[in-house]
């Protein structure tokens, strides 16, 4: 691991190679996208190197795809595999029922489906990801673009009822132009402060015409591994019902971990 990583850096590092340790021979596992799960890709690379693990991937984003072809990691589609063992994958917030906020990659919707698709899912963040309660972090929802404005108007009047702090609604871009997902759709970013039920939102959300899917993944995680600048890390299972501290060694890696972007 390159020695001049930020403290973000180092925590979502010791996360991912934590997570990493779930993994066993023969496994189908969901491959997630953003920062986090890219460490996750290139731990998981070095335990196929090193260790001979025999696994295959299925990406959530063509970012992540690439990046595992990259590295050697065997990937498939998710009509190929039919079910996964596991998915890991980062999240943008992650309340203390392990209920979540994903999304800020755009990739929300494939990241759903692989999701709830596995036996499993371990979620690895940096501690800053831990919040009381979610809405912090702007919620995204994925749209059809044909007639949008209409689907924002309908999202807008939904949020007056709702128990949640702001009702600030606004289209993400790239540069001039809304930005596009691997699925052709737009993403609506709801900047809510505060939400006080985060199951009856997606509920309500979904049944909009023109919403595809929306960032908040309710009983979906099993274990979340928060990670720490200093190597420690913070596992909570909500199944078995524990949390547990250890430490993850951060020095001796090789240039696997080098030139990693924010991908």
């Amino acid at each position: 691991m390159p020695a001049d990583l930020s403290p973000i850096d180092k925590a979502k590092f010791v996360a991912a190679r934590r997570a990493v340790g779930y993994v066993e021979n023969g496994m189908k596992l969901g491959l997630g996208t953003g920062s986090t799960a890219a460490w996750m890709v290139r731990c998981l690379a070095e335990r196929i190197r090193d260790e001979g693990l025999r696994v295959v991937g299925v990406p959530t984003s063509t970012r992540t795809a690439e990046l595992a072809r990259q590295l050697g990691v065997p990937v498939t589609s998710l009509d190929d595999a039919k079910w996964l063992d596991l998915t890991i994958d980062g999240a943008d917030e992650v309340d203390q029922g392990l209920n979540l906020i994903k999304g800020g990659g755009a990739a929300l919707l494939q990241e759903k489906i692989v999701a709830t698709a596995s036996d499993q899912m371990i979620v690895i963040a940096d501690w800053a990801k831990d919040v009381a309660q979610l809405g912090a972090f702007p919620l995204p929802v994925e749209v059809i673009p044909f007639g949008w404005q209409t689907t924002k108007a309908l999202v807008e009047e939904l949020l007056v009822s709702l128990d949640v702090l702001s009702h600030d609604v606004t289209l993400r871009m790239n540069g001039d132009r809304p930005l596009v997902t691997d699925e052709a759709n737009y993403i609506l970013d709801l900047h809510l402060r505060r939400i006080g039920n985060p199951r009856q939102l997606a509920m309500v959300l979904n049944q909009i015409p023109g919403v595809v899917e929306n960032g908040l993944f309710i009983d979906i995680c099993d274990i979340v591994i928060f990670g720490h600048s200093d190597g420690r890390v913070t596992v909570r299972d909500i199944n078995e019902g524990t949390v547990e501290d250890s430490r993850v060694l951060m020095a001796g890696e090789d240039n696997i971990f080098a030139d990693l972007g924010d991908l």
